[in-house]
């Protein structure tokens, strides 16, 4: 399931992903490594994500896709989903999936450049 939030100030676009199933650590560690083309697992859901969030800032907000730039991914854990799987004699061995949030800020890089301005 992906939600699709959209801060109009600072022209800045937010995608976030909610109940992912993979654990909290394993995207956060492949999130890192976003900018190269990777074979994991997670960076299928990140890429998506960065897609959608591009998307959105050019159809919503009329923004260049090529001017986008990455500002924030964040990556939180969600709810675990507890399942109960059959053992020998009887007995049940309980399984935990984690599940997880992403969170991923695109920023015109336009607008980065006056922000940078200002501070100088």
């Amino acid at each position: 399931m992906i939600k699709k939030i959209k801060k109009n100030r600072r022209k800045e676009v937010y995608t976030l992903g909610q109940h992912i199933r993979m654990s909290a650590h394993k995207a956060r560690r492949e999130t890192l490594m976003i900018l190269e083309p990777m074979p994991y697992r997670a960076c299928y859901p990140i890429f998506k994500l960065v897609y959608s969030a591009a998307a959105n800032a050019s159809h919503n907000m009329g923004l260049n896709e090529a001017d986008l730039v990455i500002s924030k991914a964040e990556v939180n854990e969600s709810t675990t989903m507890k399942r109960l799987k059959p053992q020998a004699r009887g007995r049940s061995y309980p399984i935990k999936r984690p599940t997880c949030h992403i969170t991923i800020a695109l920023k015109d890089n336009i607008s980065l450049d006056e922000e940078n301005q200002n501070f100088i």
